[in-house]
C-alpha cells in the first residue's frame, strides 16, 4: 500500500510533513508513505530542503495521493510537465486528498467537477475562478476525493486516508499518539466530529473506556 505527498518546490512544511508522520503510525505491512517531488530535491518555503522518496510517475501509480500546498502552486498548474504527468490520478482506483493549495491543482485536473472544495484563505479566490466552489469549513470528502482547508487541518486527511485504506480504529489510533497529552480525548472527538460524515460511520466521536481509545457505534 503506497501513499504518496506530492510536494513541490516551495512546499509548505507542515502540510506535507504532518501528513507523514501521521500515516507513518500504521504499522501494516507493506504500508509505505513518501514524498513525491518532480525533482532530486525540493525547498520550502521557509528554507527546509528534502530529498525525493518517489516520483510523479510513482505517485499517479500509487493506492492514494495527497496533493500537498506551497507558495509556488499556481506556477506548478501552469507547468506542462507537471500537469501533464498528474493527469493520470484518477480517482476510478485511488483515493486523492488535496491540502490547501493543493484544491486547485486537483480543480485544474477536473478532479473537483460539481465536489466543493476546502482550501486555505489565500487560494480560496483562485479556486473559485477555476469554477469550484469553496466551503468555509476545514475537511470535506465526496467518494474517492477529499480536500482539506488551513495547514492544521492536515491531520483530518491523514486520518480520513487510513480510515479509508485500514479501518476507523488504526485511523483513531494513529490520531491519539499525535494528540497533545492531556488534550487527546478533545483532539480525537473534533477530527472524527469532522471526518466520520464522510465515512458512512456514526459522527459521534470515540471515548475513552480504561484508558483506551474506542468508536462508539450507532
Amino acid at each position: 500500500m503506497h501513499i504518496a505527498i506530492l510536494t513541490f518546490e516551495g512546499f509548505n512544511e507542515l502540510d506535507s510533513l504532518i501528513a507523514l508522520g501521521v500515516l507513518n503510525r500504521v504499522t501494516t505491512e507493506g504500508w509505505r508513505v513518501s514524498i513525491a517531488t518532480p525533482t532530486a530535491q525540493v525547498t520550502s518555503m521557509n528554507g527546509v530542503s528534502i530529498g525525493q522518496m518517489s516520483t510523479l510517475e510513482d505517485a499517479v501509480l500509487a493506492d492514494a495521493v495527497i496533493v500537498g500546498s506551497g507558495i509556488a502552486t499556481r506556477e506548478v498548474v501552469e507547468d506542462p510537465t507537471i500537469m501533464g504527468v498528474l493527469r493520470g490520478l484518477d480517482p476510478q482506483r485511488q483515493l486523492i486528498a488535496a491540502q490547501c493549495s493543493g484544491a486547485l491543482v486537483l480543480a485544474r485536473l477536473g478532479l473537483l467537477h460539481d465536489v466543493p472544495a476546502c482550501t486555505d484563505l489565500t487560494t480560496k479566490p483562485w479556486v473559485i475562478a477555476a469554477g469550484v466552489d469553496v466551503l468555509d469549513q476545514p475537511f470535506f470528502a465526496r467518494g474517492n476525493v477529499a480536500t482539506a482547508g488551513g495547514c492544521l487541518a492536515s491531520h483530518y486527511l491523514a486520518a480520513w486516508l487510513i480510515a479509508r485504506l485500514c479501518g476507523e480504529d488504526e485511523a483513531v489510533a494513529a490520531l491519539h499518539y499525535v494528540a497533545p497529552v492531556g488534550e487527546k480525548q478533545e483532539y480525537i472527538d473534533r477530527a472524527w466530529r469532522n471526518i466520520a460524515p464522510h465515512l458512512n460511520v456514526s459522527p459521534r466521536a470515540p471515548h475513552a473506556d480504561d484508558g483506551r481509545i474506542r468508536l462508539v457505534r450507532p
